[in-house]
């Protein structure tokens, strides 16, 4: 970008801003702008309409930034984003370690303190590093409820570990009480924290803190075993059948179908009407697209590229209705044994 257009001083130099001077959503803005439009409309994509606003708004105020400026807040956002996953892996203490081996004490201090004083540090950190082994002792013989609340704050990989090893009439409810939670008071999170580990300070906020819900089941609920899933599944649909459901639809999305080998998409295909399937492929990557493609014969390809050319625009509502019609169908298969949906920590099948 050209060099930035810096007012004269009184005696008549000019003074260009350092990254300090410029507010959070100037960064912001000259963030997006840095990186390009194609990359910002993704992040746009997880805004709330009033931050896009905002966000728009700074964007048309900016006065061109020079390259200093620009690698300034680049090299900020880097580090700003370094230590949060520090935090998130193991904690401030492990984060501060980290940071301060790679950036020096001051800086690392500086970072912590800008980090924690905008951001609310997760309860249950003290157990993020602990081994889900030991931890699935600790927890098992709690209160259902209990251990539903740890889990929703637990990273998905080792919630689905403690989960798929707990006591199978017990997996249901917790799996339940999960998907249903949704706020819970920093009264009650102080007190389980309290018990669970005495020397842990309180690291919840005045505000009541947002956790679980249908979204944080079925992350876990990806990660386990299908055995367990299936079980899980089986007793939530006796349990709340609706609960049940809405489960199933988000486990497995549609751009998950690049997942399934050769045989499998091709036997699905075959339960597919085209232009359902036209209708599915609208919104979706190259990747997706030609996974598809690459599975239906020339002639075959060259009709369901021609439907979605000769379809004209779709509505949003249309295609998301098209992919989870083709996603029940891929579910029906799984369970009727017909096709197989590789997951994490399985075993590969062997015939």
């Amino acid at each position: 970008m050209a060099k930035a257009i810096i007012p004269s001083t009184a005696a008549g130099t000019s003074k260009k801003k350092g990254p300090k001077e410029f507010s959070g959503r100037q960064k912001a803005a000259i963030f997006l702008v840095t990186i390009g439009s194609e990359i910002s409309a993704e992040i746009f994509k997880f805004l709330r309409e009033d931050e896009i606003e905002t966000l728009t708004f700074e964007i048309a105020r900016l006065e061109t930034i020079d390259a200093e400026q620009k690698d300034a807040i680049l090299q900020e956002f880097q580090e700003l984003m370094m230590a949060n996953q520090f935090i998130s892996t193991g904690g401030i203490d492990y984060a501060r370690e980290l940071l301060e081996k790679s950036l020096g004490s001051q800086k690392a201090i500086d970072i912590i303190n800008r980090l924690t004083s905008s951001l609310q540090v997760r309860p249950f950190d003290f157990i993020r590093r602990t081994d889900p082994a030991h931890l699935l002792n600790f927890i098992q013989q709690e209160h259902p409820q209990t251990i539903a609340l740890i889990l929703a704050y637990l990273e998905p990989n080792k919630a689905s570990f403690i989960l798929q090893n707990m006591q199978q009439e017990v997996q249901s409810d917790v799996a339940r009480r999960i998907a249903t939670m949704d706020r819970t008071s920093p009264e009650v999170l102080r007190e389980v924290e309290r018990v669970l580990e005495k020397k842990l300070s309180s690291l919840s906020s005045e505000d009541y803190t947002a956790a679980g819900g249908v979204e944080s089941i079925v992350e876990i609920l990806n990660l386990v075993d299908r055995a367990s899933e299936k079980q899980i599944i089986e007793a939530l649909e006796d349990e709340d059948p609706e609960l049940a459901e809405e489960i199933k639809k988000r486990m497995f999305v549609f751009e998950d179908i690049v997942m399934l080998d050769d045989k499998a998409i091709q036997k699905v295909m075959r339960e597919v009407d085209s232009q359902e399937l036209a209708k599915a492929l609208k919104s979706v990557d190259s990747e997706v697209q030609d996974k598809i493609f690459k599975n239906m014969s020339k002639r075959a390809a060259s009709m369901l590229k021609e439907d979605m050319e000769y379809m004209g625009p779709v509505r949003l509502k249309d295609v998301e209705e098209a992919q989870q019609k083709i996603v029940s169908i891929i579910r029906h298969l799984e369970d009727t044994g017909e096709i197989v949906v590789a997951r994490a920590g399985e075993d590969e099948l062997v015939v």
